[in-house]
């Protein structure tokens, strides 16, 4: 590749900030620079790549289709230096940035109070969390690992177990108060999680209970939503224990029935194997191996 066919940052910047902006002059201020510059830099741009990436539509200054697509194209690659950068300039080269998946409630209810332990122990490691109901797609993936439930059947990714868990019904106090029978339970609505669309019936079927459509009820994405639809009486709940014990110490929900569905390998951490030597995901692999041993879910 020729050095033609690389535009200097310089010209880049302007470009993107004048983008942004759809404005020289503001995108003069954002760089402390003139507004003749910044035109300077997007001519120069614009001639290097053959095309006009402006136009002026009477006083305003617009892209053309060409300008937004590059635009469009170039903003996460210069975002993605702009982080590096920021990360070197907070790390001083040391440690490493780990982009983990985790799911919604796992992560809010169980994962995130337990962070600071990591983080002290690892100060040089910058965890970037994001959530996702359903597993990532790991081909050209932007996450190093994720904490799912069940176990990953794909080629290429590495499986660490960490917890089970027990699956408990639960409702609120008014559905809950109560004894409830066999009879009784199977009549009241029932709390779907969307991922889960078979919990309602294999638990029924451990129970040893029949109910006329297990598969029924209102549908929710995030145990977070189950839980609180719970709390506001819309039906029984049926969510892993160690997500409701708040709720349960507090008395905004009660069990509803004493048996319990119990998974012993429900979740675990994936990554792919490209990133088993990564010092920063080893460091949150071994960290969180011992967490979850210790919590003994």
């Amino acid at each position: 590749m020729s050095r033609r066919e690389i535009p200097s940052f310089a010209a880049l910047q302007a470009f993107d900030a004048a983008a942004r902006h759809l404005s020289f002059t503001k995108a003069a201020e954002e760089l402390f620079l003139t507004q003749s510059a910044i035109s300077r830099q997007v001519q120069a741009l614009e001639e290097s790549v053959g095309t006009s990436l402006f136009r002026r539509a009477g006083n305003r200054l617009v892209l053309t289709d060409a300008g937004q697509h590059y635009r469009d194209e170039i903003a996460p690659h210069l975002e993605g230096i702009r982080s590096a950068t920021v990360r070197l300039m907070a790390f001083k080269g040391v440690g490493g940035r780990l982009r983990l998946c985790v799911l919604p409630t796992l992560g809010m209810k169980w994962l995130v109070p337990r962070l600071p332990a990591f983080l002290k122990r690892h100060p040089e490691v910058q965890v970037e969390l994001s959530t996702r109901v359903r597993p990532p797609e790991w081909a050209d993936s932007e996450f190093d690992a994720a904490i799912q439930h069940g176990e990953p059947a794909r080629a290429g990714i590495m499986s660490v177990p960490l917890m089970g868990e027990e699956l408990v019904v639960v409702a609120s106090p008014d559905l809950a108060r109560a004894r409830l029978s066999g009879t009784t339970l199977v009549q009241l609505p029932l709390l779907q999680q969307s991922t889960r669309p078979a919990a309602w019936a294999n638990w029924f079927e451990h129970a040893a209970l029949t109910h006329a459509n297990p598969y029924g009820g209102l549908r929710f994405e995030q145990f977070s939503h189950v839980i609180q639809g719970a709390i506001a009486g819309l039906g029984l709940a049926l969510v892993p224990h160690f997500l409701v014990r708040d709720e349960l110490e507090s008395g905004t929900l009660k069990l509803a029935w004493p048996a319990t569905l119990n998974l012993p390998t429900a979740y675990h951490l994936a990554y792919p194997e490209s990133r088993h030597a990564y010092p920063a995901l080893m460091m949150f692999r071994d960290w969180i191996r011992d967490v979850a041993r210790q919590f003994g879910v």
